[in-house]
């Protein structure tokens, strides 16, 4: 009982104690050196800690956002180059060409590979609900398809119908949502981008509130030793003002190198799918309007609007002289022969056109044109790809260095303030 009586009252003499020596200079020099230290260390804990996001957001980048937003822009043109090729076979007779075949089947199986892709590691609500959409429509469509084959090999009309149904189950479910999976990537990827770039606000503003510190520190210490200069302070204050340029010219070189602006090349790698998609529609509606054997005003009407989209976005990522552009032209020439054989009634001839292998044929300059668009996408991928790898370089070893100064000004406060401190101990 006598232990616990003393003890409260021992506990009020050491606060008492605490506050007069508070009052006394070698107090306040105490409070000033644990303060600065404190915040130096936990300064250098911060930004050691944010640096080191960025450069893990760059491994994520290379890894993991970057490739799905390339497997979802594949997985779009996989499935428009089957709705395509599932008409050209429709075209090609009774009995279409092992190749077409061929075609179709890769094309069906790209998709089911660039879906698998693009949705590794997706938890999101969005992405589970695009998969099941996706694979709920599929085999509903590869069943019309089969149905409108099987249909035109006993050469029944009704198989067309079967084919036009098919296609506006892809054109009008399965591609807008390929479609809202590969905006889902592009969104990520640029959100991971500016992650990367921006500056480390946190960072910053505590190096800033450690500076200021050090300014007011050393104000207390000239007034309670008429020293105007603490070489450790100084010191301090020196290592925290090279910590902080480091940060911000890495993070000034990360957004230089990495160029997420209209004209970067994130922003063409998006333009250059957007085409290579716009591309893949018209050649759908190409071949589909031999299909209906009527008017196809209406039909070139939407081939004209897509067609008009892809040659304004074209004309901004590439010039007119491009391999991508001449194929555009020699696409559009062989369309134009095609609808003009049609009009004049000769139906034979605009299939040939549309479907043949010969040089001038649609079907070969439309293959040369996607070649083209997929070259220029994989030149414009790796761009991003050394973009975000140059800006995870920019901070390199940035993470060790700031901890490394951050500490060493925590060093230097405390050696700097020691022997002042010792002169009233």
């Amino acid at each position: 009982m006598g232990v616990r009586s003393r003890l409260p009252t021992a506990i009020r003499n050491g606060a008492e104690w605490a506050r007069r020596f508070a009052r006394t200079a070698p107090g306040v020099l105490s409070a000033v050196v644990v303060g600065l230290v404190a915040l130096s260390v936990i300064s250098g804990l911060v930004c050691a800690n944010q640096l080191s996001e960025k450069l893990t957001r760059r491994d994520t980048v290379l890894t993991h956002s970057e490739p799905l937003a390339n497997a979802a822009q594949r997985l779009y043109v996989a499935l428009s180059a089957a709705d395509a090729t599932a008409s050209s076979a429709f075209l090609s007779g009774n009995v279409e060409s092992p190749d077409v075949r061929t075609r179709y089947r890769q094309a069906l199986a790209d998709a089911a590979a660039a879906l698998a892709e693009a949705t590794t590691g997706a938890s999101d609500q969005q992405t589970r609900d695009i998969v099941a959409n996706i694979s709920a429509d599929l085999p509903t469509y590869t069943g019309l398809v089969e149905a409108a084959r099987a249909n035109n090999r006993q050469g029944l009309p009704v198989g067309s119908a079967y084919l036009r149904q098919a296609s506006a189950l892809m054109q009008n479910s399965v591609l807008p949502d390929a479609e809202r999976l590969q905006k889902n990537r592009l969104t990520h990827l640029r959100d991971d981008q500016r992650d990367i770039s921006t500056l480390p606000l946190l960072s910053v503003i505590l190096l800033l509130v450690l500076l200021l510190a050090f300014v007011a520190g050393s104000v207390v210490l000239l007034r309670h030793t008429n020293r105007r200069i603490n070489l450790g302070v100084g010191t301090a204050a020196g290592a925290t003002v090279l910590a902080l340029l480091w940060i911000v010219i890495a993070s000034i070189a990360a957004t230089g190198v990495i160029d997420t602006g209209s004209d970067g090349a994130t922003a063409r790698f998006e333009t250059l799918s957007r085409i290579r998609i716009l591309a893949q529609q018209a050649r759908t509606e190409e071949t589909l309007q031999l299909i209906i054997r009527g008017d196809i005003n209406d039909s070139e009407n939407r081939f004209g609007t897509k067609v008009n989209e892809l040659s304004d976005h074209l004309t901004t990522v590439t010039d007119a002289n491009s391999p991508a552009a001449t194929a555009f032209s020699t696409w559009q020439a062989g369309h134009n022969t095609e609808v003009k054989a049609y009009q004049a009634n000769d139906y034979n001839g605009a299939v040939t056109q549309a479907i043949g292998g010969a040089p001038g044929s649609s079907a070969t300059r439309f293959a040369a044109l996607d070649d083209a668009l997929r070259t220029e996408l994989d030149t414009t991928r790796q761009q991003v790809r050394d973009g975000v790898d140059g800006a995870g370089g920019a901070f390199q070893l940035s993470q060790f260095g700031t901890l490394l100064l951050l500490i060493a000004a925590a060093a230097a406060t405390a050696g700097g303030i020691w022997p002042r401190l010792k002169e009233f101990l």
